[in-house]
């Protein structure tokens, strides 16, 4: 690190049901890799990574939650701290993919219930398994405006589609938000 540069950390929590791949988008992005079998995460799962940005140094924490039910109880101790929130669903064209989309304003609801309102990224994930083309977005966009979030990605964590995008999306607006107001603190002495 330069003299003038500076060292920021954020944990973002990565919501969804269970099975909609929140492990393996976080494994995608941290490392490039992706398993085909599913592992059920217990509890939650903790990954760090670092980035630079404009010489400024960027230590990421992201929470992995499960999503099942039998891990409620825990859900608000992990989503304490959090900067900012992915959350995740499936867009699988079965019953799985469907109650992961209905569950998201739950999830939603939940993250504001612990953290108040933090930046939010929706992820729609498993878009190799669907014709894009088809896909009918409106009630996500709805969903979106409504809570005024981030944005909305498209994402593959089987063939790493869109998975940097969304991920650089979250860690940008996070970066710039915190480098904004340490820049105010420092201009306030």
């Amino acid at each position: 690190m330069t003299d003038n540069s500076q060292k920021f950390k954020f944990k973002i929590t990565v919501i969804g049901d269970g099975g909609v791949g929140k492990t393996s988008l976080i494994r995608k992005f941290t490392t490039g890799s992706f398993q085909e079998d599913y592992i059920k995460t217990i509890g939650a799962d903790f990954s760090k990574y670092e980035q630079k940005i404009n010489g400024d140094q960027c230590e990421l924490y992201f929470w992995d939650i499960a999503g099942q039910d039998d891990f409620h109880f825990l859900r608000p101790s992990f989503y304490k701290n959090s900067n900012a929130a992915i959350i995740v669903y499936s867009l699988e064209e079965n019953s799985h993919g469907k109650e992961s989309f209905k569950n998201i304003s739950n999830w939603y609801d939940d993250l504001i219930q612990f953290c108040g309102i933090i930046p939010v990224v929706v992820f729609a994930n498993k878009v190799d398994l669907v014709d894009k083309t088809t896909l009918d977005n409106k009630k996500v966009i709805k969903f979106l405006k409504k809570r005024k979030l981030l944005g909305y990605y498209l994402t593959s964590a089987k063939t790493g589609e869109r998975v940097d995008k969304a991920f650089q999306a979250i860690i940008k607006e996070l970066f710039y938000k915190y480098k904004a107001k340490f820049a105010e603190l420092g201009s306030s002495d």
